[in-house]
């Protein structure tokens, strides 16, 4: 593994973090699939770059003192868990009772996917225990550089979630052309959608 860089102790180990923590399955994986299965490749970038948004928010919030702040009162923390449990749940119910013809749940505009993926990752709790407890492992008390490292840090999790996000899209899109043509299939894949979202929401809700 490589050495500090820019006062990010073993970047290397960083990068690989990033990596592995963008590959473990969650509601950020599944906004990324539904958006570009129901928008097709605009619809799963603007999914992308809405968790990117989310993951800024949440990684310099950690940087403000926020993650001190909720680690100080548990009772926030748990408010965030339920506002996400509740979120998760709600949208995965909408899928499940969609009907042939609805108005799709995620809107087609590549707009809507931004939001959509941004809420999602902001009550992630995988992303938020992430920027609370682990993020600040890698912060290298000795050769801290202030923003500069925290700038550097948020450029590669950026950079890595883009690559990561444009990969999926297209193996999802991929996947999706051959499979849009039938409507029963596709509307299968909606209703395990929604079953998954709300699995995370009351996973979410029991976790503690």
């Amino acid at each position: 593994m490589l050495g500090s860089f820019v006062g990010v102790a073993d970047y290397g180990a960083f990068v690989v973090a990033i990596i592995v923590f963008l590959l473990i399955p969650g509601p950020g994986n599944l906004a990324l699939i539904t958006s570009t299965s129901k928008g097709g490749i605009a619809g799963g970038l603007g999914a992308t770059l809405g968790v990117i948004a989310g993951d800024q928010v949440l990684l310099w919030a950690a940087v403000a003192g926020v993650s001190a702040v909720m680690a100080a009162y548990p009772t926030a923390f748990h408010a965030v868990q339920w506002l996400g449990a509740i979120y998760l749940t709600w949208l995965g119910l909408k899928m499940l009772i969609a009907k042939h013809g609805d108005a799709p749940i995620l809107q087609i505009k590549p707009r809507h996917y931004l939001r959509q993926a941004l809420l999602i990752t902001l009550l992630n709790p995988k992303a938020i225990v992430f920027y609370m407890a682990f993020f600040p492992l890698f912060v290298d008390p000795a050769q801290h550089q202030g923003l500069k490292t925290f700038g550097v840090m948020a450029a590669t999790i950026a950079v890595l979630t883009f690559l990561y996000g444009l990969v999926a899209v297209l193996l999802t899109y991929y996947l999706a052309e051959r499979i849009r043509a039938n409507p029963k299939i596709s509307a299968t894949l909606e209703k395990a959608a929604g079953m998954f979202l709300i699995g995370f929401g009351i996973k979410l809700a029991i976790s503690r």
